[in-house]
């Protein structure tokens, strides 16, 4: 008896730190979120409920903007956005300027808004303003798990709709269908354009580079931090890893090689290897 007594008297006492552990996580996230809502107060003053047709029309330019530059169709991008952010109307829209309720992860540093999501007081990103939210969804799927999307036609709203809830964006089994509803709906595709074999190759190429720069950043970061600063060399503006070679007298291969590239891309500000 005694011990089902203490067992009971144990339960009872993790259920209440657990409650109370609970009521200061959400208690600091209110705190939170009212400091977002006091900061960004005077755009969320001027906020105005958007209908659908007003939506498409008032992100469809940046929409265009990013498929061109990444390829994500711009289709794909206005039906995410419209259904992620029930038109720009939802809080977090309006709130905290995330349009695809994108969440913190562990690479973001910036503001962080908190609801009820898959888990009580999940971690959403703030942006400055709906732009910055486009932008960094181009950025987001910028991921390995996402690569693969980047190889299809950047009119192939099809593709990327199926290919989106294949790659984990969306939990939704219905999630394809959802987006491809709204493209119908809104004729969305007419903001699609195609693109030639060379241009695809090149935007292919370009992205699929910058993604798996991402990926092998962090091996190749922990090779710059235990190598002497004279044999490091900095990116600058007009560099290639051919005149970088050159001016060292190493071939492009040897400068691969130390700094565990996949390939010949590099980016301004990239610490490089430059010496065996």
């Amino acid at each position: 008896m005694r011990k089902i007594y203490t067992l009971l008297v144990a339960v009872l006492l993790f259920t209440s730190c657990s409650a109370h552990k609970n009521a200061i996580s959400t208690s600091k996230a209110r705190k939170n979120n009212k400091a977002i809502q006091k900061r960004n107060r005077i755009s969320i003053a001027a906020h105005k409920d958007l209908t659908s047709l007003e939506y498409i029309e008032r992100f469809k330019a940046i929409a265009i903007q990013e498929m061109n530059s990444y390829g994500i169709p711009a289709s794909i991008t206005l039906a995410q956005g419209l259904f992620e952010s029930g038109s720009g109307n939802s809080d977090l829209a309006k709130f905290a300027n995330n349009h695809f309720g994108i969440k913190c992860g562990s690479t973001w540093t910036g503001e962080s808004y908190y609801k009820n999501d898959d888990n009580e007081n999940d971690c959403f990103r703030v942006y400055n303003n709906p732009e910055e939210s486009f932008r960094d969804h181009s950025e987001f799927l910028k991921k390995k798990n996402y690569a693969r999307l980047f190889e299809l036609d950047k009119n192939d709203f099809n593709g990327w709709a199926y290919g989106l809830k294949a790659c984990g964006y969306a939990t939704n089994p219905k999630y394809p269908q959802l987006l491809l509803n709204i493209i119908t709906k809104y004729q969305l595709d007419q903001y699609d354009r195609p693109e030639g074999e060379i241009a695809k190759i090149k935007r292919e190429d370009r992205v699929l580079g910058e993604i798996n720069q991402t990926v092998n950043q962090p091996q190749q970061d922990s090779i710059t931090k235990t190598t002497p600063d004279d044999k490091i060399y900095t990116v600058k503006q007009g560099d290639t890893l051919y005149n970088i070679s050159k001016r060292f007298g190493i071939t492009v291969d040897d400068l691969k090689e130390l700094n565990k590239l996949p390939d010949t891309g590099i980016k301004i500000g990239q610490k490089l290897v430059v010496v065996k």
